[in-house]
């Protein structure tokens, strides 16, 4: 491989890390992970890792190729979708910080079929994949590049970050209920409202976000001049 399309595919790499990692940010999930999925057994959790780590390559890899291309023919943009979505997490946010089922240590086992239902909704989308991250992932896929070698150099790159991000996000899901034992219960629980608190600060960010950047795309009405009365003779 030639040194230029290198340079080009570590750069595209860092770029999809270093962009969407930090925002999908599995270390700091991994307790609402726990917290939506209390009362389900060891191996539902290890399936539930896997699904959500598949579910969310093939989410941010669709947003990095197709997402660009899905706005356009919908009529969406991006602040749409980040109002929207802000929404969405502002509510699971505020959900989890008000519930206070993750507090009772008997509470009825959670069956396997209805937690594998929870893979996709809410599990991946939005506490895994937020629209922060749909919509930094847009931006990303939207920079195309000219030539088709550098394209299927951008892709292969694009495939191997977000590959990274999703290996992430299962090995930090799947070894989560051995870190919170470690914790205990006393300090999994304030850990655990920290972060229903962050994620609604994270909601709220999303949302003014898009409500400013759709306030500026507002045409700005232009006041008439005052008229000046005629000078008399």
């Amino acid at each position: 491989m030639p040194a230029d399309d290198i340079r080009f595919f570590l750069t595209v790499f860092l770029l999809v890390v270093g962009g969407l990692l930090p925002i999908v940010n599995p270390i700091g999930s991994a307790p609402m992970f726990l917290a939506m999925t209390h009362g389900a057994d060891a191996t539902t959790r290890q399936i539930l890792a896997l699904k959500v780590a598949i579910n969310a390559f093939i989410l941010l890899m669709g947003s990095l190729i197709f997402g660009a291309f899905v706005l356009r023919l919908f009529g969406l943009s991006v602040p749409v979708v980040q109002v929207a979505g802000g929404a969405v997490l502002c509510a699971l946010g505020w959900n989890m910080l008000d519930s206070d089922a993750p507090a009772h240590a008997d509470t009825a086992p959670l069956p396997s079929n209805v937690a594998i239902m929870r893979a996709f909704y809410p599990l991946t989308l939005p506490l895994t994949v937020d629209p922060g991250a749909i919509s930094v992932a847009v931006a990303i896929g939207a920079n195309h590049a000219h030539s088709l070698e550098r394209i299927i150099v951008g892709l292969v790159a694009a495939t191997t970050g977000t590959a990274v991000i999703a290996a992430s996000v299962w090995l930090c899901y799947r070894y989560a209920e051995r870190v919170a034992q470690w914790l205990g219960h006393t300090r999994m629980m304030v850990v655990l409202r920290l972060s229903a608190f962050i994620v609604l600060c994270i909601g709220v960010e999303i949302t003014w976000n898009g409500i400013r950047a759709l306030v500026a795309e507002l045409p700005i009405a232009v006041a008439p001049a005052p008229a000046h009365p005629a000078k008399s003779p």
